[in-house]
Parts: C-alpha cells; sequence; structure tokens
C-alpha cells in the first residue's frame, strides 16, 4: 500500500490524561504534513483543533463517553452535543458494556440510537467502540448487529485502555456480520505500517493510533 493511501485511513490520536495544548500544536503540523484522514482528541481541544484545522478537509473526532462508557444517556447526549457545537465531524462513543454484560441488549441500543439521531442531525458521523478485547465472538457478532440497527456509521474496537486493541481476527469477523453500510475503525495498539496494513486488509476503513508518524514514516 502506498504512502498516500495509508494516510487516508488513519486518524491521528491524542488521547493521553496528560496531553497538552503544546500537544495538541503538534498533532495539527503532524496531520498538515501527512495529510491524516483525522483527529481525535479530548472533547475540550475540539473547539481548538477544528479552528487550527479549519483550511483543511481533516475529520476532527471527539469521545463521548471515553474511556468506560457507562455514564447516564443524558452524560453522553450532553457532552456529544457541546463537541458538535465545537465542531466535531464525528463522535466516537464508548458503548454501555456495563448494561451489556448484565444481559441488557435494549438499553445499549436505546442509547446509540439517541446519539446517531443526534449526530446525524448535525451532518456527523457516529462510531461505537464496543471494545472488543472484553467480548467473546458471539458478543462481537451480537454488538456488531445492535449497532447497525441502531443507526451507528461505524464500529470501533477499542478505546485503548484495554487489556489488548484491534486484532485481525475481529477485524474479519466483524465484516462479515456488518453490512456494507457500516464502516469498521480498528484501534487500540496499532503502532506499525504492517499492523495498519494488515488490518486494512482484513476489513478496517479507518485505522485509529497515536503512531501515525511512525507509520508514515515506515510506509516511505
Amino acid at each position: 500500500m502506498k504512502m498516500k493511501k495509508v494516510n487516508q485511513y488513519l486518524e491521528q490520536t491524542v488521547l493521553t490524561p496528560t496531553a497538552t495544548r503544546g500537544d495538541m500544536e503538534q498533532l495539527v503540523k503532524e496531520t498538515i504534513q501527512y495529510q491524516f484522514l483525522g483527529v481525535c482528541v479530548p472533547s475540550f481541544w475540539v473547539k481548538k483543533v477544528k479552528r487550527d484545522l479549519r483550511q483543511f478537509s481533516t475529520k476532527v473526532v471527539a469521545p463521548i463517553g471515553f474511556p468506560l462508557g457507562y455514564q447516564h444517556s443524558e452524560a453522553k447526549v450532553a457532552e456529544a452535543r457541546q463537541a458538535l457545537t465545537d465542531g466535531a465531524d464525528e463522535l466516537d462513543m464508548v458503548m454501555n458494556l456495563s448494561a451489556f454484560k448484565s444481559g441488557d441488549t435494549h438499553w445499549p441500543k436505546v442509547e446509540i440510537a439517541q446519539l446517531s439521531k443526534l449526530a446525524h442531525e448535525n451532518d456527523a458521523f457516529l462510531k461505537v467502540i464496543i471494545e472488543t478485547a472484553y467480548l467473546s465472538k458471539e458478543e462481537i457478532i451480537t454488538t456488531c448487529k445492535l449497532c447497525a440497527d441502531a443507526g451507528a456509521d461505524f464500529v470501533k474496537t477499542s478505546t485503548g485502555f484495554a487489556p489488548s486493541g484491534a486484532q485481525v481476527e475481529d477485524i474479519r469477523l466483524m465484516r462479515t456480520c456488518l453490512p456494507d453500510s457500516v464502516g469498521i475503525k480498528a484501534s487500540g495498539g496499532i503502532k506499525t505500517y504492517a499492523q495498519a496494513v494488515a488490518l486494512i486488509e482484513a476489513g478496517a476503513d479507518r485505522i485509529g493510533t497515536s503512531s501515525g508518524v511512525n507509520i508514515m514514516n515506515e510506509a516511505t
């Protein structure tokens, strides 16, 4: 895969707890240099990053309910609404895994539908993070179908805070049970060009990574 192609899969991510204004400014510089498809930043920094990238087509992505996902739906909706007001083009919402693991598939589906409606009313995309590290193969299939039925635009593997992240076999499984209209974002532990290419070839439409610069340098 050519460098100019792989960068159009990459969402360069800075979500560390200690991320600073300087980190955001460096992210913007790298994004302009490598022409990443998107950037994923804490909601607090969405307005600044969106302003700094206003002349570019880069997608600004805000995490919602991050990183554990068990906030009240009302809190997620409020967080999403503020992110959209600040200029977010896409929302990466963590599914309520606590409810799902308790046997409740109805409530996570309702919540996803709420966020999907809000995103679409604002011409934004909703990605749902299902945290594959905590799911069996059967649960991955169930959550993927749940997300698709609720109107999600993408299903995303991981927050990057779980014990493991994106796995090729999970991407392949997700692709078999999601309709073509729903994309897949692979994230979590993706540090090399070879990893990125393997995940793309398995069916990922986006790659979330904090190692975009390294991936691009390896691609040259």
